[in-house]
């Protein structure tokens, strides 16, 4: 079993910190029907602007609106206008499709893609072999 990415939110603007609002992240109803997140399901949140890495649980926004609402704790790990990039994993023995959602800066999907999350086999190096460095003399 492994986790791979199963739905992508890609550089979505946040909208709103509420630091005194129950924690989580709230986000446009619209965006999360589109790569099948699930309103409670954990996420992770990268923030672009700053680095901050953390993980936290989906409420609905209003459909259309464009929210992107961090509250409580999470309040604290962006600011309004950050770019962050919301994923959603999944523990699986078999390959998927990751449904990822590119947007603007309004929060409007601009472009979808699919990613492929299936095994791939190492390939070799020119004279190594996967990884090892290419012996011989130099």
């Amino acid at each position: 079993m492994r986790w791979v990415i199963r739905s992508k939110i890609h550089r979505a603007t946040v909208t709103e910190a509420r630091l005194d609002y129950e924690g989580s992240i709230t986000i446009d109803e619209d965006l999360v029907d589109r790569v099948g997140i699930w309103i409670g399901e954990k996420v992770t949140v990268a923030d672009v602007d700053n680095g901050s890495r953390f993980e936290t649980y989906v409420l609905p926004g209003e459909r259309g609106s464009g929210i992107i609402a961090l509250n409580g704790a999470a309040a604290r790990m962006c600011s309004v206008g950050d770019k962050v990039i919301i994923m959603a994993f999944e523990l699986t023995d078999v390959p998927i499709h990751a449904k990822v959602a590119l947007v603007d800066k309004d929060n409007k999907v601009v472009r979808d893609l699919v990613y492929r999350c299936t095994p791939s086999t190492p390939t070799a190096a020119p004279g190594g072999t996967r990884g090892n460095p290419p012996t011989g003399s130099s």
